[in-house]
């Protein structure tokens, strides 16, 4: 199970084409599972608690993944380095790496637990969270965020696997965790009745499972990622390059995410059956997103590894196949979300207007939701060039700032909820218009460039 290449693609060589399939289907399957899972608390709280508790969990999504994107970003940063180390063949270069990035992951999990349990309550204040529903909600928040430390490791740990190719392991145990997760989710909300708490013990307690899945597999492979306890530290060369590459990635998610809070503030000053129909809808959306996702993901790996193998004709290739693909999923898959989405939201709660709030979202974010999918792949490729600040200043310019001006401007003349979420791809498609020119003005100063050596050769 942890020896052995058999799991591993070989991102420098063959049709990318075939590569980047095999290389994203099992991370689609590990987010979908991750999302299934999720749904499952969603589902499990909503119909046998009520529709209270179902907003509590919702409405604290975006406020953890603002708190939490910052140091996602350095996972991603790692990925990056440990990929472009991989292609180059520098095998000490990668063992660095994989250490100082371990040593990352905990020290961050534990700084965002402490922030967590001080600062929910605060948090959810800020976002008029309603008086029926923040108790439920910080109580789920403190109990999520001392999970955070074995969250950050498993993330880590997914990303140095995924950097060597390897996207099925991380699949098998979020498997397993998974499944623990929904077997403790049915006996402590439906057995014991411990509501909102019990879905988020079983949350944390699926994370630790997960992530001593990921160590077990790091201590024991064969691969220059092989984990020595004793060899933990922190390479301040490694962090520097983490933090390059992962810094502007975490800034751009976390003011995203604050994008989402001010929107989801905004939603919460609608009451708790916007709250319940919006998070609903969500958790829907959330499955079209990781399909895409995963090919962006797919295309940071490729492009950084290619470009640490010195393959640039394939790095530029990887851009233009991603976009078809991401474009293709995230159509499919939106449309049928949409076409189904009475009975998926029905599955959450039963209650004939949290299911029509739901609609409305959905009907304008699932058709349009495949621009997202563009965006993110475009921003993806750019970093896997080892260009990570132009992303994040576009994606703030084009999506962040967009979405603020919209809310406070827009919005605030038309407050109906249909005004506030076509925001959304209104917002995707300029920022991934604008990621497309950054991209294509790299690609002809490196052209050029590359011309003025062969000249003077």
């Amino acid at each position: 199970m942890f020896r052995g290449r058999r799991h591993d693609v070989d991102m420098t060589s063959g049709p990318l084409f075939p590569q980047l399939i095999r290389f994203s289907l099992p991370l689609m399957a590990t987010s979908l599972l991750q999302l299934l899972y999720n749904a499952a608390d969603m589902v499990v709280i909503g119909q046998f608690a009520s529709a209270q508790s179902l907003a509590a969990v919702s409405s604290t999504g975006a406020l953890i993944n603002l708190l939490t994107n910052l140091f996602v970003g350095f996972s991603l940063g790692a990925n990056v380095v440990i990929a472009h180390a991989n292609g180059a063949g520098d095998h000490k270069a990668v063992s660095r790496a994989t250490h100082t990035s371990l040593m990352v992951a905990l020290i961050s999990g534990v700084f965002l637990m402490a922030v967590g349990l001080v600062a929910s309550r605060p948090l959810l204040k800020l976002m008029d969270s309603p008086d029926n529903v923040i108790d439920l909600a910080t109580l789920y928040m403190k109990i999520f965020f001392l999970g955070m430390p074995a969250n950050l490791v498993y993330n880590f740990g997914a990303g140095i696997m995924r950097a060597m190719g390897d996207t099925k392991r991380p699949l098998y145990y979020l498997s397993v965790s998974g499944l623990v997760n929904v077997l403790l989710n049915l006996l402590l909300v439906i057995v014991f009745h411990m509501d909102v708490a019990g879905v988020a013990i079983a949350t944390v307690t699926s994370q630790v499972l997960s992530a001593v899945f990921v160590v077990l597999h790091l201590l024991h492979t064969d691969k220059p990622i092989r984990l020595n306890l004793r060899a933990l530290k922190l390479d301040m060369k490694c962090v520097g390059q983490i933090v390059r590459i992962g810094l502007p990635a975490g800034i751009q998610g976390s003011l995203f995410s604050l994008s989402n809070v001010i929107i989801q503030s905004a939603i919460n000053f609608k009451g708790d059956l916007w709250m319940a129909g919006n998070g609903a809808s969500s958790n829907i959306e959330g499955f079209v997103y990781v399909s895409m996702n995963s090919i962006a993901q797919g295309t940071v790996t490729l492009a950084s590894t290619n470009r640490g193998a010195k393959q640039y004709a394939r790095v530029r290739k990887t851009l233009w196949v991603s976009l078809l693909v991401a474009g293709v999923v995230g159509l499919g898959v939106g449309m049928i979300a949409y076409a189904f989405g009475e009975p998926l939201l029905s599955l959450y709660n039963d209650n004939r207007e949290v299911i029509e709030r739901g609609m409305v979202r959905m009907g304008i974010i699932l058709p349009t939701y495949f621009l997202c999918g563009l965006m993110d792949v475009a921003a993806s490729q750019m970093r896997g060039m080892g260009y990570s600040i132009a992303p994040m200043l576009v994606s703030l310019s084009g999506a962040c700032a967009l979405r603020l001006i919209w809310v406070y401007t827009v919005f605030a003349m038309d407050p109906r909820m249909e005004t506030l979420y076509i925001s959304y791809p209104i917002s995707w498609i300029i920022t991934f218009l604008a990621h497309m020119c950054c991209y294509l003005a790299v690609a002809r100063r490196k052209n050029l460039a590359a011309e003025r050596a062969l000249m003077k050769a």
